[in-house]
């Protein structure tokens, strides 16, 4: 197993294990259990390319999730490794970069914002260095690692759980908002995320400011070849299509803190649904039909790349 992960097998017999999703959170989840010597097989009926993952900003920070009192370990977990990564951003897609939480105060914040390293907290807000992933980069590197491993990524688009149960001992569920239908869970809904994509005025900060009242917040994240704007949280808005008065106010709010932004030619126009969950993540296991298992590992809002790794170690334990 690469160094990079433990999984905590301890010696396991092997398990023959289908996870169904193949965005960041099925990716992970796939990846510790290849690695650690099980036989891994990834369904997803979508490329890792057109997943929601992929639209992510993505900064890694607990945003969007519950519960608090879980979020925190799973989130320093999963840093400790991007940390790592980073210092391979071409291959991972991971890179440390300085930026402002406008707004934010660490007596606001969890007890895992203790553990965070070098943070400052200045009139504003708070400055500090934090993982910015490029999601299609890290997808990429995700599956490779799957692969390299001996697993499989596979498009399938599963309609219940007997068909991967039919075909593996075990069955991780990492669908998302699938899981709605497949499950199904009432509680999964959409948090719509628009963005706009704009070439680099030279702009090599992050910025957030979030008004957790409003559906509105103000972003950019420098990412390699585009600046990427946003964003909305829209509970419960199923549209994937990008609105027009969206992006100009997306832009002119950036455009508020960066003046520069507002010249910046765009380059496209991207929307995610974030897989919210009323009672918060859901990493449980439970029967199939037949005597299979079935591991759920869904429900991360706004925070699926923060938790990424800390959930997929939890839910490998849960597979046994």
């Amino acid at each position: 197993m690469n160094a990079d992960v433990e999984s905590g097998n301890g010696g396991a017999a092997v398990s023959d294990v289908i996870v169904v999703g193949g965005g960041v959170s099925g990716l992970t989840t796939a990846m510790v259990l290849a690695e650690r010597g099980d036989r891994v097989r990834v369904w997803s009926a979508a490329p890792a390319a057109a997943t929601t993952s992929a639209v992510a900003g993505a900064l890694w920070w607990p945003y969007r999730i519950e519960p608090q009192d879980r979020v925190g370990d799973w989130s320093l977990t999963s840093l400790r490794w991007y940390e790592e990564l980073a210092a391979r951003p071409l291959e991972t897609g991971v890179r440390l970069v300085e930026g402002m939480h406008r707004g934010e105060r660490l007596a606001g914040l969890g007890p895992w914002a203790g553990q965070l390293k070098g943070v400052v907290e200045t009139a504003d807000g708070l400055r500090c260095r934090l993982p910015l992933i490029d999601m299609p980069a890290h997808l990429a590197w995700l599956e490779e690692r799957v692969r390299a491993a001996g697993g499989s990524v596979e498009r399938r688009d599963v309609t219940s759980f007997d068909e991967p149960a039919a075909e593996a001992a075990t069955v991780v569920n990492c669908t998302g908002l699938g899981a709605r239908e497949l499950v199904p869970d009432a509680g999964m809904r959409p948090v719509r995320g628009q963005l706009v994509l704009v070439e680099n005025p030279g702009i090599e900060e992050w910025f957030t400011e979030a008004d957790p009242a409003s559906s509105e917040t103000t972003y950019f994240f420098p990412q390699p070849g585009r600046l990427v704007l946003g964003g909305t949280a829209g509970t419960d808005d199923w549209s994937t299509v990008p609105d027009p008065r969206t992006a100009r106010e997306i832009v002119a709010r950036c455009a508020r803190v960066r003046p520069e932004i507002a010249r910046a030619r765009v380059l496209g126009h991207r929307v995610g649904l974030r897989p919210a969950r009323d009672a918060g993540v859901r990493i449980e296991a439970g029967p199939l039909p037949g005597g299979g298992r079935l591991v759920h590992n869904y429900g991360h809002g706004g925070a699926g790349v923060t938790v990424a790794l800390g959930c997929a170690q939890a839910a490998a334990q849960l597979v046994g």
